[in-house]
């Protein structure tokens, strides 16, 4: 499902500017969010997206580049902020203190009892008179 206008509104502000650094300018950021999205809704692999979106190698390249660079987190970040501040975001905190031990056999502890301590070895008293 493609953004609408409203999204795409609120999202664009927070987005790199269309040149980047090095190589020519970009395709459009709302292309690629599209191609983004419709990636993550229907689970296909990247390299089977609609040709409508483009190249899959752009899209890949840049949901990558902007994961590390941190876009998406501040995109992420800005949106939370802009509604909780408006009250459309509900709060739902849970804590769970529960402690979970492993088994005994689960941390590499034998299943049959200690393992037998080595037999001490003594010398041999030389080698056989014959």
């Amino acid at each position: 499902m493609p953004l609408t206008d409203a999204q795409w509104a609120r999202i664009e502000p927070l987005l790199p500017i269309r040149a980047p650094k090095r190589g020519g300018r970009w395709r459009d950021h709302r292309g690629t969010i599209d191609a983004i999205a419709f990636k993550f809704q229907t689970g296909t692999q990247r390299v089977h997206l609609p040709e409508r979106y483009g190249n899959w190698r752009g899209v890949y390249n840049r949901l990558r580049m902007w994961a590390v660079d941190g876009t998406w987190e501040r995109v992420f970040t800005a949106r939370t902020a802009q509604a909780d501040a408006a009250e459309d975001l509900a709060w739902a905190v849970s804590v769970d203190s529960t402690i979970v031990r492993a088994h005994q056999h689960a941390v590499g502890a034998r299943k049959w009892g200690a393992r037998p301590a080595n037999r001490p070895t003594t010398p041999s008293a030389g080698p056989a008179a014959g």
